[in-house]
């Protein structure tokens, strides 16, 4: 059983300490203590569950020690079974908890998407796509910002970058990163025809400053026109930003938002994350053990997921398992396919 009181007056400090306004000056810093704060409420939130339940417990088994009307004691032995079942899920939703506080996931990632194969058709998949995982985020109650966004002339999606914070938002969407394809009758397809049409996404965490930092001398910066589907300027001013890491010749762009300033942020954060990205692609052969039994961790070339309309299911190869109803799941009904991804894992990773 975990030792309630320190875990209670650590919970105090920080509510005190989150008060301070400087702190908000310090988003990095607000942002992990914010994290501790949610991570301390619900284990103190379960804990008094369980201490609740234990007394519950004792008191129906008092009723059992007891002589008396035969009627309560059967009433009570049901309620005991019933309460040490609940117990034995408390104990194993306080033990994830506590898991993913150790394993110290990011709380903020973005999500890349780009079209594949199938030209237009593969440009509004991708949008699909990305929609569906905006709507996921939505009904997470996480934040999501448009980094980048170039839309086709039929509003699918030339490349798209997309920023998600949330306390388990990259726990719950490191696995997305691959090739995803899709089998339908394309609304421009005039036969009736079934195509097969692809889309990336690539999953990057977006670094701290304790992790990544840029020298602002190594970094070139120029701004542009912004500009919408079919490639034509949306504003007169030079709002779209252009970065070039000049060590590396990685090159982002940015034109999310309609502001300059908000652009070139996004940019940063855009290429913080690739920065990050090319810096643990290059010591990955040196990594065994958890890392490479990882499902497709943000691997780009890899398939790993089909959605066909005519068969209204969606497979996930890596897994080899499959579900049904697809409307469903590219509204952002992606729970179980998320959970059993993350269950998949856990029996994948050394002991």
């Amino acid at each position: 059983m975990i030792d309630t009181a320190p875990l209670k007056e650590e919970y105090q400090t920080l509510l005190q300490e989150l008060t301070n306004p400087e702190l908000i000056s310090n988003w990095e810093k607000f942002q992990e203590l914010s994290k501790r704060r949610a991570f301390l409420e619900k284990v103190l939130k379960k804990t008094e569950e369980l201490e609740e339940l234990k007394q519950r417990i004792e008191e129906n088994k008092e009723i059992l020690t007891t002589e008396g009307d035969q009627e309560l004691s059967s009433l009570a032995q049901e309620e005991l079974v019933a309460l040490q079942n609940q117990i034995q899920l408390l104990e194993k939703e306080i033990e994830e908890v506590t898991t993913r506080q150790e394993q110290n996931f990011p709380t903020s990632l973005i999500i890349e998407v780009r079209p594949g194969t199938g030209g237009e058709e593969a440009a509004l998949f991708a949008k699909d796509l990305a929609e569906m995982y905006q709507k996921y985020a939505q009904a997470k109650g996480w934040k999501e910002t448009a980094l980048d966004l170039t839309l086709t002339e039929l509003g699918g999606i030339k490349s798209a970058s997309i920023l998600f914070e949330g306390e388990d938002a990259f726990e719950k969407l490191q696995y997305e990163g691959g090739v995803h394809r899709v089998q339908r009758i394309p609304a421009t397809e005039k036969a009736g025809r079934v195509h097969t049409s692809t889309a990336s996404i690539a999953v990057l965490p977006k670094p701290t400053s304790s992790q990544l930092q840029i020298n602002p001398a190594d970094v070139e910066i120029e701004f542009y026109n912004a500009s919408g589907p079919g490639g034509q300027n949306v504003n007169k001013r030079k709002t779209a930003v252009r970065l070039t890491h000049k060590p590396t010749g990685l090159v982002v762009t940015s034109q999310g938002s309609r502001g300059q300033q908000q652009n070139r942020e996004s940019a940063m954060a855009l290429l913080s994350a690739r920065l990050l990205e090319q810096k643990e692609s290059a010591s990955e052969e040196s990594v065994s053990g958890k890392r490479k039994a990882q499902i497709g961790w943000a691997k780009r070339a890899e398939k790993i997921r089909t959605y066909n309309f005519p068969q209204d299911r969606l497979t996930d190869h890596r897994i080899e398992k499959s579900w049904h109803g697809l409307e469903k799941i590219l509204q952002g009904g992606l729970d179980a396919v998320v959970d059993a991804l993350l269950e998949y894992q856990k029996t994948k990773e050394p002991a």
